[in-house]
């Protein structure tokens, strides 16, 4: 046995008697350490899973999904009273601890239990984990360095996002069609939130009256090629994301290659033919995609794919082309556009991250006349001629291109 002091708060201190479990026989496993078994379950059933270790040990390999929080550090904020203000995960989330052999983890667990953290340390630490013939990861990023600490604490200090949800979306890849009114909100927020990889998809170039929505671009970016334009803007603003441009017309003949690449699909097209080729593929490959579209006054948020509808449950056919007029025809306010493109922005980030309810089966339609706001539920429809197997003919409609 060996006896551990923690300073909890300046000018106090708890001790506490810990079993040594890195010794050769390993000992009885205190009352918040768990064998690898148990500890692979809490991982299972969705338990934060925190590696006390440094950062070179961490990038040398880690157990997937963990996030990095170095037990000096977290030793610091515990003495500072600062913990609760860093991004560690809030009191309420069960939180698995681990280190190399379980020394600093049940150190670390002892300490946060003592504070009314729901804790447990994993005996034997990774030297036990990968001695049961569990793996590592050594893939995806799970530690946010200082200066993405930094850039991102707004984010971070959310309970229910946490440094673990920010590391979801440094890992994200998220496809946007269309760098348009729609387009340009969702890749700012997106990239400004952390988002590590955005593809780009648009063919066209930038036109004067593109800016009087089109936030993305200025006078100086007339006639330039709209992807790599804004995949430069995106660049300066966080060096930290990659932005991939498709300068490249999306359709059935190329929609799988480009979706198949990314997790989650951003649609701010404006146009039938491109929504129904992007959600053909996205129900072939089995990827979401967060639908906007907006009209005159009006606009639409929703989530296909999944276990819900896709596109075509709610809309089986185009219109005819007078009922879909284009933004040049029918007039649009670049607000609305605003507020569509942050809608879809925010959906996407809950579903890399698993926070909150994601609009799966919910068509939310706003009306910003009288800025009013409806929630309507869609379900899948059991004769759609993408999501249920079943042909029908469909009718082609003319592209659309000035949104």
């Amino acid at each position: 046995m060996f006896s551990v002091e923690i300073a909890l708060e300046e000018g106090m201190s708890d001790r506490c008697t810990l079993n040594d479990t890195t010794g050769a026989g390993g000992g009885e496993a205190s009352p918040l350490e768990v064998e690898a078994r148990a500890f692979a379950d809490l991982r299972a059933r969705g338990s934060i899973i925190v590696d006390v270790r440094d950062l070179s040990e961490f990038e040398a390999g880690h157990l997937d999904g963990a996030i990095l929080f170095p037990l000096s550090r977290l030793e610091s904020l515990l003495r500072d009273g600062g913990l609760e203000a860093s991004g560690f995960p809030a009191r309420d989330r069960s939180i698995g601890l681990y280190c190399a052999s379980g020394r600093r983890s049940a150190r670390a667990a002892s300490a946060l239990y003592d504070r009314g953290y729901r804790v447990t340390s994993l005996k034997g630490g990774l030297d036990a984990w990968m001695g049961s013939g569990r793996p590592l990861s050594e893939e995806g990023r799970g530690v946010l360095r200082p200066p993405e600490e930094a850039r991102y604490r707004r984010q971070t200090v959310l309970p229910e996002l946490g440094q673990a949800g920010q590391a979801k979306l440094l890992n994200g890849r998220v496809l946007i069609i269309g760098a348009g009114g729609l387009g340009s909100p969702v890749a700012l927020y997106l990239a400004a939130a952390g988002v590590g990889t955005i593809g780009l998809v648009d063919d066209d170039e930038v036109d004067l009256s593109n800016l009087q929505r089109q936030i993305l671009y200025s006078e100086s970016d007339v006639g330039r090629p709209k992807a790599e334009t804004a995949a430069s803007l995106l660049t300066r603003m966080n060096g930290g994301v990659k932005v991939i441009p498709h300068a490249v017309r999306i359709g059935s003949e190329n929609a799988s290659s480009l979706v198949s690449d990314y997790d989650v699909i951003c649609d701010c097209s404006d146009n039938f033919e491109t929504r129904y080729a992007v959600n053909a593929a996205a129900v072939a490959l089995g990827k979401s995609v967060v639908h906007g579209a907006i009209h005159h006054f009006d606009g639409e948020v929703s989530v296909f794919g999944g276990d819900g509808p896709c596109y075509r449950c709610l809309h089986r056919e185009a219109p005819e082309r007078d009922q879909a007029p284009s933004c040049a025809e029918a007039g649009v306010i670049g607000a609305i556009c605003g507020v569509v493109g942050s809608l879809q922005a925010m959906e996407v980030v809950k579903l890399l991250t698993g926070i909150g309810e994601p609009l799966r089966g919910r068509l939310l339609s706003v009306d910003l006349r009288t800025t009013r706001f409806l929630s309507l539920k869609l379900r899948r429809d059991p004769a759609c001629p993408c999501c249920s197997g079943v042909t029908l003919p469909t009718k082609r409609m003319d592209d659309a291109r000035e949104f």
